[in-house]
């Protein structure tokens, strides 16, 4: 069974900068698309970018411009990179990969900024 493990999370001050990683146990046949999703206390898990086979990206408004998804083929990770941190980006971040084949979640990376 494949596994997505998360990581790179932390503590941050506003401004700052995390680079978030999700790498797979194994290789995932069949790849459709791979994301970043967050979920901050009391809310619903929501969308935060997206990168297809292709390598187009799609952003959440709140994120676009400050954050960057990328797909490293080579290591079969899922980076993202976060700048301009904001308090309201805290949250525990989920990496996700879909296939044709299934969905697949890792367990989340905590992700925290504040002064």
């Amino acid at each position: 069974q494949v596994q997505l493990v998360e990581s790179g999370g932390g503590l941050v001050q506003p401004g700052g900068s995390l680079r978030l990683s999700c790498a797979a146990s194994r290789s995932i046949a069949s790849i459709t698309s791979m994301a970043w999703y967050r979920q901050a206390p009391g809310q619903e898990r929501e969308f935060v970018a997206a990168i297809t086979v292709d390598g187009s990206t799609n952003y959440a408004y709140s994120v676009k411009g400050r954050f960057t998804i990328s797909r490293d083929t080579a290591k079969n990770t899922v980076p993202l990179e976060m700048n301009s941190l904001k308090p309201e980006d805290t949250a525990v971040y989920y990496c996700n990969v879909e296939s044709r084949f299934g969905s697949y979640w890792g367990q989340g990376t905590q992700v925290t900024v504040s002064s």
